[in-house]
């Protein structure tokens, strides 16, 4: 396609579009060794495919042990669901770094505010450099491939099941190679 000059017809999604009046946070995890649990978390969203339609999910990982902390599940990109998810985190991890991309959910006063209450380091990726949040797309390629794309999940309601029972597999039963093959929960 890209060759004879053809494109898809239908709106890409835009997941990390930026506000300019939002303010942005330098990427603080450069040549960072990830040594410990609760040093840093890290966040991003991507879409869902339901049978019409589609869903949001976001979630919120530990880079060292990379255990999903918190997950959500919304019908459109507002920064409710990603700065409840963010309070839900916060009760069971105290990071000292928090990176995200420069979505205007994770740049908005609301989610950063939370951040700052906390003490929380802010770090955030560069315009587009997935790599510098790979363990969220790594996750997104584990979740898609091991459960979104085997399922046909008629409404958000099935999603979210389905999900739960695949992010507790996920957490506890699922071993990794780069954790020595133990789970998340073991780590």
């Amino acid at each position: 396609m890209r060759l004879m000059g053809l494109e898809e017809i239908y709106p890409k999604p835009c997941l990390s579009a930026a506000n300019k009046e939002h303010r942005n946070f330098p990427y603080l995890l450069r040549n960072l060794a990830i040594k410990r649990p609760d040093q840093e978390l890290s966040t991003d969203i991507t879409y869902i495919r339901l049978r019409h339609g589609f869903v949001y999910l976001a979630a919120i990982m530990d880079c060292f042990s990379r255990y999903v902390i918190s997950w959500s599940l919304s019908i459109t990109l507002d920064t409710d669901f990603c700065v409840e998810m963010l309070k839900d985190a916060l009760t069971t991890a105290q990071p000292e770094t928090f990176n995200s991309d420069q979505g205007v959910q994770f740049t908005s006063e609301a989610f950063t505010g939370v951040l700052k209450n906390h003490d929380i380091k802010i770090s955030m990726d560069g315009r587009g450099r997935a790599f510098d949040n790979i363990f969220v797309e790594r996750l997104w390629r584990s979740v898609k491939y091991e459960e979104v794309y085997l399922k046909d999940y008629s409404c958000m309601r099935d999603a979210k099941d389905s999900l739960r029972r695949y992010f507790d597999f996920y957490n506890n039963d699922r071993p990794h190679q780069s954790l020595g093959y133990k789970t998340p929960s073991e780590v």
